[in-house]
């Protein structure tokens, strides 16, 4: 992982939550939501918490239940804590997943929706889950499946190594869909303090009124759009342009769906 894969700042957060929510994130949000209700927590901490579609599921099911949503992005962070305002069952806090600032034996689930792949010590990571959790308690995190899995991100990414040949922008290969090998999951899991995790492919159906919204959410509100923006010609909005014609040759003009497919990874303390 880059250092730039990190960044969520300017527009991104805005065309992320408008876009890339709907689109892909929604799905897993409620799936797991599902799963930490299953649980019947009083206390959940939620890392990479982003604009919140995880929190907002949860926040939907749990009566009584309180949420601590929390994310290194301030700006992701904001667009959260807007939408909870006045809601004294969630509190938005900035933390580093590696580094939390709770007491040990805090929570009774931790829930991460695609965060641990931006983990840069993915054992360390899950160790700082341990710790904040309560014996008995559960870890429940999703990462995405292989690219050539999920189809409008195939599509992106054959796009745009036509767009720039000599030096394609790879940030959704390598850190979204960069951890999907199974064995190495595992080992990090229990690296990190747990027993052997269960670990389940979910697949669903991703579904967008064009195929520009869907080339725009993931060329202009992902560290994409830093990386296209840092490459010579054609530019952000023609490099946009382009990824939207291959989706349409592909999924056809009009409203658009294809298929995504995440694992939804369980640790118990």
């Amino acid at each position: 992982m880059e250092e730039t894969d990190k960044v969520f700042t300017g527009p991104i957060p805005q065309i992320y939550d408008r876009l890339l929510v709907p689109l892909i994130f929604q799905p897993y949000a409620e799936d797991l939501a599902a799963r930490v209700v299953a649980a019947r927590p009083a206390h959940v901490l939620e890392l990479a918490a982003g604009t919140g579609a995880l929190t907002h599921a949860m926040a939907a099911r749990l009566d009584g239940a309180s949420i601590v949503a929390t994310d290194l992005n301030q700006a992701m962070l904001d667009i959260a804590a807007a939408r909870f305002a006045g809601d004294a069952r969630v509190v938005c806090k900035q933390a580093d997943a590696l580094d939390l600032p709770f007491a040990d034996e805090s929570f009774d689930v931790v829930a991460c929706q695609f965060g641990a792949m931006f983990f840069p010590d993915k054992p360390k990571g899950y160790s700082e889950a341990r710790r904040v959790l309560r014996p008995g308690g559960r870890y429940l995190f999703n990462v995405w499946d292989a690219v050539a899995r999920n189809d409008f991100t195939a599509v992106l990414l054959d796009a745009l190594a036509e767009v720039f040949p000599a030096d394609p922008p790879r940030f959704i290969e390598r850190t979204p869909h960069g951890y999907h090998d199974l064995g190495m999951i595992e080992l990090d899991v229990m690296a990190g303090g747990f027993g052997r995790p269960a670990i389940e492919r979910v697949e669903k159906r991703s579904r967008a009124n064009s195929a520009l919204d869907v080339a725009t959410g993931f060329c202009q509100g992902t560290p994409i759009r830093g990386e296209i923006e840092a490459r010579a010609a054609p530019g952000l909005t023609a490099a946009t342009e382009a990824v939207a014609r291959a989706l349409e040759r592909r999924f056809g003009s009009g409203p658009i769906e294809g298929g995504i497919s995440a694992f939804v990874v369980s640790a118990e303390r």
